[in-house]
């Protein structure tokens, strides 16, 4: 960056957080913190979460983004109670505090437990020759660029139960594969992003179903009506566009090898010079990983993949139910009590132990013990000893180091917005007279626009059904129709803007499974996310708002989405790209 532009840039940060110092001074007192902050600084604490994405952009470097990001933020805490000098050195202090406050989260803590310990197994199964087995069987039937990719969003709708294992096993598996059709790394972190949140939100078994039941039933609760909030989020299933649109987009740019926007040159590139990623690019992590290559003594076989990664999923899904059972059993529920003690197979025990387990926890502990399996299997095999099997998986966390700063401050720098009140500055704007058939449409524009500036889905989701669910019954006059639609668009809303946000949790994990640059990612994937996302409101929302029947609304959407790539996107498999 020029220096004139640096200092422009430094100006601009300077007016700005003095501007919030100055609305602070004029500001009255309020009870709530949150509500106080969101009241004194107004469009002002929008400054952490767009600091964070505009430097993101202009330095290319996420980590030093997030930092100032989060520093301007503890800043603007730090003036509540202090001078405009003074809050400068608390500024800093609060960051130590905003960032052991996140890893002290239990959920925090073991989302990164799990991160660094499916780092350590992929690590053995790549040592063990399991990934380099599966990527030779796999090739043999992924002969073109377009079956890889296809295969690719296959395996990432079998990962179902979870955003985050299906970001970390599918990347590694698959990138030998689609490295060797010539599929650029944007492309396969891509379909594995799309392939995640999007089908994770959906499932009615998976680790996002109990905290999307909690929250509508909360909804419910605030108009003093008791429903079946399973029930509600099955009715919302086909009204959750984004993720439906998302999932189906994947398959027509694959089958009719056509790319849009950066996506476009990116896979010219990767397909005229081999280049899986362009010059300069700093992948977010897999170069350990990948050295990771099999002794030549070890005879390859696709088992020293399925058996730990199948028993990474059946870990899982067992442990997703005993844990969540054991949590039922503790409670005070005696309607749930009586549910497991007497039928406790029944898919409704399943579904409710899913939903209170702690998806974070359970994650680690089933990466733990398939990492004991497959340490196992190459002792068995004579593969290694168990020193250099633990030294093996000791390397593989330490590639995946680099995401858990990353997450970590990703995490401080959400702490500190929802201290700042930044999404209740956001969400007050629908308190407002919104004409009902507009409702939908502005709820999944605000659950888009709170979610890629927290890079959460599940805050947006917490803050935003509370208030959206009596929104739609006051201004729908008690419509439940209405209110289902509003419902799915704070569901669909809230996974776009995670989906597109380059500071949202599970888009790092998606560059880092595909190793791919995480701007480049971001970068390549946001015309797709707003493509989808325009279509969601144009094509959906406001055609349902209208009173059109959802049994014309989705087939129309889905055929203009596929209009979409037929007449906007180019072909990469030009005869010179195929030469």
């Amino acid at each position: 960056m020029k220096k004139k532009n640096f200092k422009v840039l430094l100006t601009i940060i300077l007016f700005t957080t003095l501007l919030a110092a100055s609305n602070l001074m004029a500001s009255d007192a309020v009870e709530n913190a949150k509500a106080a902050n969101a009241l004194k600084y107004g469009f002002l604490t929008l400054i952490p979460p767009l600091l964070a994405i505009v430097l993101a952009f202009i330095t290319k470097n996420v980590i030093i983004s997030l930092f100032i990001g989060v520093l301007s933020g503890t800043f603007m805490i730090a003036l509540n109670d202090y001078s405009i000098f003074t809050a400068i050195y608390m500024s800093f202090e609060k960051f130590t505090y905003a960032a052991l406050g996140s890893l002290a989260d239990s959920w925090n803590a073991g989302i990164i437990l799990q991160v660094l310990t499916i780092g350590g197994l992929i690590a053995l199964i790549s040592k063990l020759g399991g990934a380099k087995a599966v990527a030779e069987t796999l090739a043999k039937h992924a002969k073109t660029a377009k079956s890889s990719q296809l295969i690719t969003w296959v395996l990432g709708l079998f990962i179902f139960f979870d955003d985050y294992a299906n970001s970390l096993i599918v990347g590694p598996i698959m990138r030998p594969v689609t490295d060797k059709q010539n599929v650029s790394r944007e492309k396969l972190s891509f379909i594995i992003d799309a392939t995640a949140a999007p089908i994770a939100g959906i499932m009615f078994v998976s680790t996002w179903i109990g905290y999307e039941l909690s929250v509508i039933k909360d909804g419910f609760g605030q108009i003093g009506q008791d429903v079946s909030p399973f029930n509600i989020f099955i009715e919302t299933i086909p009204f959750r566009f984004y993720n439906i649109l998302m999932l189906l987009f994947v398959v027509f740019i694959v089958m009719t090898l056509r790319d849009f926007g950066p996506m476009y040159k990116a896979e010219k590139r990767a397909r005229l010079t081999g280049k899986v990623i362009r010059d300069g690019a700093i992948p977010l992590a897999g170069a350990e990983l990948d050295e990771m290559t099999p002794k030549s003594n070890i005879k390859l076989s696709v088992w020293n993949a399925i058996v730990p990664i199948g028993s990474l999923i059946a870990g899982s899904l067992l442990l997703f139910y005993f844990n969540g059972r054991a949590a039922i059993m503790g409670d005070a529920d005696a309607e749930m009590l009586d549910l497991m003690q007497n039928s406790p197979a029944s898919f409704l025990a399943i579904r409710e132990a899913f939903g209170a387990s702690d998806a974070a926890i359970v994650l680690f502990q089933a990466a733990l013990i398939a990492s004991i399996i497959t340490i196992l299997m190459g002792l068995f095999q004579k593969a290694w000893t168990l020193k250099e099997s633990l030294d093996i998986w000791v390397t593989g966390m330490k590639s995946l180091l680099i995401t858990g700063v990353i997450l970590i401050l990703a995490w401080s720098l959400s702490g500190v917005i929802k201290e700042l009140g930044t999404a209740h500055f956001l969400a007050n704007f629908l308190e407002g007279a919104i004409p009902p058939f507009l409702l939908p449409s502005l709820i999944f524009i605000f659950a888009c626009l709170i979610s890629f500036a927290t890079g959460t889905s599940y805050g947006t989701m917490g803050i935003l059904m509370p208030l959206t669910i009596p929104i739609a019954h006051q201004i729908g006059g008690g419509s439940y129709e209405l209110i289902i639609f509003s419902i799915s668009a704070v569901l669909s809303g809230a996974i776009l803007g995670d989906h597109s946000s380059p500071i949202s949790d599970t888009t790092i994990l998606s560059s880092m499974g595909a190793a791919c640059d995480h701007l480049d990612h971001v970068n390549t994937q946001l015309p797709y996310a707003l493509t989808i996302g325009a279509l969601s409101v144009l094509v959906g929302y406001l055609p349902l708002g209208l009173g059109l029947p959802i049994y014309i609304v989705l087939p129309l959407a889905i055929v203009v989405t596929f209009l979409i790539v037929r007449f906007v996107g180019k072909r990469v498999d030009t005869p010179e790209a195929t030469k």
